[in-house]
């Protein structure tokens, strides 16, 4: 068994508690529409980065991030008590900005097809 299995299966349980959690628990309304994409937890179990996407506005995002940040101790606490580890990794809140990547990659590619669909918009034609 490799050692990295034992940390992404930590990762999986922390995933799938964080979303229970944040939909069943946690009742601030700051935390808006908040998805959490993926968790990477260290080697040795003792740090948790949790990649989340939010939806809305600039504003609405930093409005979920510091509510995130203000229920990671309740967070940690009820992980703890759910999950069997002998110390709870330390959560960190991070925005998953490979969704807007992705985004922004569809729509070059959605362009790239539109001008080969219709090659009258290419300008180096006479």
């Amino acid at each position: 068994m490799s050692q990295g299995s034992r940390s992404n299966r930590v990762a999986d349980q922390i995933r799938s508690e964080l979303g229970d959690l944040l939909t069943r628990e946690v009742h601030d309304p700051g935390i808006g529409f908040v998805t959490i994409t993926r968790v990477h937890v260290s080697p040795d179990l003792q740090q948790a980065r949790v990649f989340y996407t939010s939806l809305g506005d600039e504003r609405a995002q930093q409005e979920s991030r510091r509510a995130l940040e203000r229920a990671t101790s309740f967070l940690r606490r009820q992980i703890g008590s759910r999950l069997r580890l002998r110390r709870v990794p330390t959560l960190t809140f991070v925005v998953d900005q490979s969704i807007a990547g992705q985004d922004r990659i569809e729509q070059l590619l959605k362009e790239l097809h539109a001008s080969d669909a219709n090659p009258d918009l290419d300008d180096d034609k006479p």
